[in-house]
């Protein structure tokens, strides 16, 4: 069964805001719009729950019912254990609490693998730990297209001192997919847990972490239509070996041992909405299942399809062009549809002028400067970046297909 656009876009307030109206939104990439039982939670939890949760009484118990909630819910869609799925400020302040758990815990001579593919949230928290005596082992990508070579990783691996393997889903640039699970039984063969950068993956369709094998996976839900936390996921046993960082009584919880700050409780619970909306999506378009793992793969497919078909005709064109470079694969179904380009001429303006033709996009490096470098972008003239999600039309892109003709 195809996507039902109708029925997708009456889940999203945005698309009957009269401001937004008659505009096409290829930013998603930066952050996506909050479907409606996101803000319906984040609303109540602040007109009737906005206390201290877990007390004895009624809204306390309540508000701490709904973030334990959220846990199980987006626990069960990844098929992990809820505590072994923790909230934080952003993806890039979890990279940074998590590296330093594995600043204490790396015995000197051991190594970590890091990418020149990776937006900085998870690039430079690991980089970092080579100031404390950690050796740092980069896993380049191709200058010419950004691809990520699992052959190029094996030599880094060769010598067994690799204990971590840091690497993007896909890249916010690149948005070619990687194949994960081949990466985690490359680094897993060699003595070294991974930690997958699923912050510009997940809004595409949240992947079943267990069955990637990742140690940790990590993603924000902004990007999920939700609001903004960073969400993570991280192997029990691996989880508990690595120091504490949380308030030394809360140890004994692995879902609170990667938190040092007090949570955003409201947020925390809001993002149960993310699971109500793929439940929406996968009870309007399927039969009943009762395995969240399940019913979260086939919301997945689903958007898959939708946003390859939507892709293709974009890089179709772009790919014919011969003023702009278009980074990452040309076939939508190896890649995200988040569309990167060099410009012959800075790409800011550019953005600038599509949005006077109803387009609303950015450009700049989007804190990619490492994979933009390495394929030798300008970062003075940036990238000009077209972002998609399920619930971009095809009347869209050809709006922004025809915009372009105009402005380029």
């Amino acid at each position: 069964m195809p996507l039902d656009l109708d029925f997708v876009r009456r889940q999203f307030p945005a698309f009957s805001v009269p401001a937004l109206k008659g505009r096409a939104f290829f930013e998603n990439a930066g952050g996506s719009y909050a479907c409606q039982p996101v803000i319906d939670r984040l609303t109540r939890f602040y007109r009737e729950r906005k206390v201290q949760p877990y007390g004895p009484y009624a809204a306390s118990a309540a508000g701490g019912a709904e973030m334990d909630e959220a846990r199980a819910l987006l626990s069960a869609m990844m098929g992990i254990k809820p505590h072994e799925l923790s909230f934080g400020p952003s993806t890039t302040q979890n990279a940074y609490v998590l590296a330093q758990a594995f600043r204490r815990h790396l015995k000197p001579g051991e190594a970590i693998v890091v990418t020149d593919q990776d937006h900085e949230a998870n690039s430079g928290p690991w980089r970092r730990l080579g100031e404390e005596g950690v050796e740092i082992r980069e896993w380049r990508i191709d200058p010419e297209t950004g691809h990520l070579d699992p052959a190029r990783l094996a030599p880094l691996l060769a010598d067994g001192k690799v204990r971590l393997v840091c690497f993007p889903h896909c890249s916010n640039v690149v948005a070619e997919i990687n194949p994960v699970a081949e990466i985690v039984a490359l680094a897993h063969a060699a003595g070294a847990v991974t930690c997958v950068d699923g912050v510009s993956y997940a809004p595409h369709g949240i992947p079943n972490v267990a069955a990637l094998g990742a140690d940790i996976y990590l993603y924000s839900a902004y990007k999920v239509y939700g609001p903004h936390q960073g969400i993570m996921a991280i192997r029990e046993d691996l989880g508990m070996r690595l120091p504490n960082q949380g308030h030394y009584f809360n140890g004994d919880a692995l879902y609170k041992r990667f938190t040092p700050a007090g949570p955003d409780h409201a947020q925390i619970a809001a993002s149960a909405g993310i699971a109500d909306y793929f439940d929406a999506l996968h009870g309007h378009h399927f039969a009943a299942e009762p395995d969240a793992a399940k019913r979260a793969g086939a919301v997945h497919d689903l958007m898959r399809a939708q946003e390859v078909a939507v892709c293709q005709p974009l890089l179709d064109y772009l790919g014919a062009r011969n003023d702009l470079r278009l980074i990452g694969p040309r076939d939508a179904a190896r890649r995200a549809p988040t569309v990167a380009m060099a410009l012959d001429r800075e790409a800011e303006p550019v953005s600038a002028a599509l949005a006077d033709h109803g387009i609303d996009c950015w450009a700049g490096d989007f804190y990619a400067v490492r994979p933009l470098t390495s394929m030798g972008v300008d970062l003075e003239k940036g990238v000009l970046r077209l972002s998609m999600v399920h619930y971009t039309s095809a009347e869209d892109v050809a709006r922004l297909i025809a915009a372009l003709d105009r402005v380029l």
